[in-house]
């Protein structure tokens, strides 16, 4: 049965922060459950999240929620094994609201490493806001 693959040992790094403020909008708030807080990057081109567990992991499930206006059009979904290059796994389609949103991943490879790129930002500035993100999986 899938669970969330996030954990304390989970570690994220994300391509950027609006203004540098981690404190109102770092990577942190991205996994806390709590809807008044978010992820928000600053401007650019392709934003992107990466995540590195602890032991491989099969993604079966990823869950996202946006702040409408500042979604994406594509999720490009890539992983890998400790230092290796990334493999494409999947893009998936995000609608530009407020729900929380989920898209099954089809049979991709063992990772310990996972790349979420977020391509054709609907802002114009190309800023993203995400108030949550889970992975659902099995733990190899």
């Amino acid at each position: 049965m899938a669970a969330s693959l996030v954990c304390g040992d989970t570690q994220c790094r994300v391509s950027s922060v609006l203004n540098k403020d981690v404190k109102q909008f770092g990577k942190k708030f991205l996994f806390d459950s709590n809807e008044e807080t978010c992820w928000n990057s600053d401007q650019g081109d392709s934003q992107w999240v990466l995540l590195q567990f602890p032991r491989e992991v099969l993604v079966s499930e990823v869950k996202v929620q946006f702040q409408g206006g500042f979604s994406c059009r594509t999720c490009r979904l890539e992983g890998c094994l400790n230092e290796g290059g990334f493999t494409f796994i999947t893009d998936f389609y995000p609608e530009d609201n407020n729900s929380l949103q989920s898209f099954p991943i089809q049979t991709g490879p063992t990772a310990n490493k996972l790349k979420i790129t977020f391509e054709n930002s609907a802002d114009f500035f190309g800023r993203i806001i995400v108030y949550s993100l889970d992975i659902l999986g099995e733990k190899m």
